[in-house]
């Protein structure tokens, strides 16, 4: 089972993703996918570890994903929007490029067994970026977002905290 949980920043998806995860597993796996940029950066990821009990199963992976040993545990990927800037990184930018390795590790993802609790951004729904990479990184976003709910089971969008169902099969 896939589930995308979108929303904008600080709308509540991690804590929601993380209670799901908690609500199906006794010991669910999170994936966090940042890498550290700078000391700010740093802080967030020690928060986001604070946030989370001894009943973790803790990776970080920041392009591999679906290489890690997840088939049958219920796994919370946090977040598809850092996992597509170490792609987009590493791609030189190059949206096509980009938008083929994130549908091919979602696609690994969804041959394996379990819960995939995949965390995501809605960028697209602020300010236009105002570089020329910033617009380009936007646009693989979205696309990036529409490609893992049409294949997601259950689609979540958060809006100041609450979260809508916006697909459930």
């Amino acid at each position: 089972m896939i589930y995308l949980i979108t929303g904008g920043v600080r709308s509540g998806k991690s804590n929601y993703a993380q209670n799901l995860a908690l609500s199906m597993s006794a010991h669910p796996a999170y994936v966090a996918t940042a890498r550290i940029w700078d000391d700010d950066f740093a802080e967030r990821i020690a928060r986001h570890k604070s946030d989370r009990s001894a009943a973790w199963i803790n990776y970080e992976e920041e392009r591999y994903v679906s290489k890690l040993p997840l088939d049958g545990h219920t796994v919370v990927i946090d977040c598809v929007t850092l996992w597509l800037t170490n792609i987009f990184e590493e791609t030189s930018h190059d949206v096509q490029a980009s938008l083929t390795a994130i549908q091919a590790e979602i696609d690994a993802l969804h041959q394996k067994a379990g819960n995939f609790i995949i965390v995501s951004n809605e960028i697209g729904m602020g300010i236009h970026g105002e570089t020329l990479i910033a617009r380009k990184f936007a646009d693989l976003q979205g696309w990036a977002n529409q490609y893992i709910a049409r294949v997601a089971n259950t689609v979540v969008l958060l809006v100041s905290g609450i979260p809508v169902v916006i697909k459930k099969e």
